[in-house]
């Protein structure tokens, strides 16, 4: 169904993978795997038609579905209703039933009777689309991934980066196309879904590759894994479950080692001889063949070296504040006659760490922006207090500028004092380095996109971060390393976070709760929340 033979993949002049194959069948449910950065959504882009290869070919037969990180719809004035069927084109064949059915109860005889004529016709087409066992099933994806009818009436515009994200995942699963290429599905699902999504997966019939941290979901479903060796360039294929992949790979990665460990021996070895050699005029030239080997042989182990590395950061100090640095009052949103929340007000003080709560759709991410000054409540105020100096993160990289460069994103965002040197080795902390800074931020992957967001916050000297969703699209190491700098980070910290562990690093002191607004102390009983959100 797909085919990729002899692929070579870059990023400007960086090599990502080269040479290489594999296949997906039907009935394969691969894992790709890999850190952030090594290319893994690079890789399904050019699966999904994309992106070009810098070489090597793509053979693509049949339908495909792609769900990828950041979805982007050009109409957002479409219902999400509409935009789920037009998967199987329905959306426009149901929007003209019901203009007939509208016509047919003209009192105008001619018109009502071309609206009959034209009823039929278009019953027919509906029919041979799958009908209403076709519309019925599109239903049934929505109620698993938690999207209501009233969501589902609504226009795209109106919802939230989660609720967007989730229409995008159900025209995917709805679109019964033969290979799906799902970018971490599970992001913004909450528990219940996720279990939902895992059957569904499991029980597909066609071919589906997932890049996902969820290694629950990675467990319960995939029986082949491709790791994207961002060290060697290359992809290794493993055809087993989730559980006897990672056996295998830490016994691949022990025997590399140790043949790292023989490399370095053998060069040191030649070393030696060759600084003996370098002594006698006659072994001058046999010691420059043998130092041009050694460092033939040490340019890899460099190489590996340094792509091993994470995300090794923390926040600088906040800048000094009042007391109480941020205060809101009676705000509240609608969208048209669906409203949001109403009347909640929270002071944020100074060093304070607050965790917002509520299911999907109650206005976590609204409320955030509304503190970050990005949307306007409908009514209430935002009180800034002395001193405030916001960091925001927001879920979708709304903050990046995609047409900008790495550095070009670093420098708007970093104080006037902070010299080029300064917001470079910034850049290197979060695995931002040589031709790494020049890249637009639009071609980055999700990891990082996230790392690049991270990394304007820490040179804003902020002192109250307002984070959504953190530690989405984050590899396990980075995602440690971040959590490990929250947890010590002295300024205040407003997250929302579907992460239990991310909650549980930021050691909240209270949590508000949407819609109502509800304020209470943080105690573990609310972790369950935190996982349905």
């Amino acid at each position: 169904m797909i085919s990729v033979a002899n692929l070579e993949l870059r990023v400007g002049a960086r090599l990502l993978m080269d040479e290489v194959n594999f296949r997906i069948d039907k009935g394969d449910k691969i894992g790709l795997v890999g850190r952030n950065g090594a290319g893994k959504t690079t890789m399904t882009k050019v699966l999904a038609g994309e992106s070009q290869p810098a070489s090597g070919n793509v053979s693509l037969k049949g339908s495909i579905g792609y769900l990828p990180q950041d979805p982007k719809t050009e109409d957002m004035e479409q219902l999400a209703k509409d935009r789920i069927l037009a998967a199987r084109g329905l959306d426009v064949v149901l929007n003209k039933l019901a203009k007939a059915r509208d016509e047919m109860a003209s009192d105008d005889a001619s018109v009502a009777n071309k609206a009959m004529g034209r009823y039929d016709r278009l019953e027919a087409e509906f029919m041979a689309a799958g009908g209403y066992s076709a519309e019925s099933e599109a239903a049934a994806i929505c109620s698993n991934l938690d999207l209501p009818e009233r969501i589902l009436e609504q226009p795209l515009r109106t919802l939230s980066g989660g609720q967007r994200r989730r229409v995008e995942l159900a025209r995917i699963l709805y679109s019964d196309a033969e290979t799906l290429l799902l970018d971490e599905p599970t992001n913004h699902l909450d528990a219940d879904s996720i279990t939902w999504l895992r059957d569904f997966i499991k029980n597909y019939t066609g071919g589906v590759l997932m890049i996902s941290h969820d290694t629950g979901l990675l467990d319960a479903t995939v029986n082949k894994v491709l790791f994207l060796d961002a060290n060697r360039a290359t992809v290794d294929v493993y055809n087993m479950n989730w559980k006897r992949y990672q056996t295998q790979r830490e016994t691949d990665e022990r025997a590399r080692k140790r043949e790292r460990g023989n490399i370095e021996k053998k060069a040191s070895v030649l070393m030696a001889q060759a600084n003996k050699m370098k002594a006698r005029a006659s072994g001058a030239s046999a010691a420059q063949s043998m130092l041009k080997r050694v460092d033939r042989m040490l340019s890899g182990l460099e190489e590996v070296r340094a792509n091993d590395r994470v995300a090794a950061l923390r926040f600088p100090d906040p800048a000094p504040c009042g007391k109480t640095p941020m205060m809101a009052e009676g705000l509240s949103k609608a969208y048209g006659s669906l409203e949001i929340f109403t009347d909640v007000s929270l002071a944020i003080d100074r060093g304070s760490k607050v965790v917002i709560l509520g299911l999907n759709g109650a206005g976590k991410t609204t409320l955030l922006r509304m503190l970050a000054g990005v949307s306007q409540p409908d009514t209430g105020t935002i009180i800034p207090g002395h001193g405030l100096k916001i960091g925001y993160f927001a879920q979708e990289h709304d903050t990046l500028d995609p047409d900008a460069t790495v550095l070009e994103n670093m420098r708007r965002n970093a104080p006037e004092h902070l010299g080029d040197a300064d917001v470079r080795s910034i850049l290197g902390s979060f695995m931002f380095v040589g031709d790494d800074v020049s890249k637009p931020a639009g071609v980055l992957s999700g990891g990082e996109k996230t790392r690049l967001a991270l990394a304007t916050i820490v040179a804003s000297s902020a002192n109250v971060l307002l984070l959504d969703e953190p530690t989405n699209n984050l590899d396990p190491a980075s995602r440690a390393e971040v959590l490990g700098a929250l947890s010590s980070f002295p300024g205040a910290v407003v997250m929302v976070s579907h992460d239990e562990g991310a909650v549980m690093a930021l050691k909240p002191e209270r949590v508000v709760i949407l819609p109502d607004g509800d304020e209470d102390l943080f105690n573990e009983g609310y972790l369950e929340l935190v996982s349905l959100t």
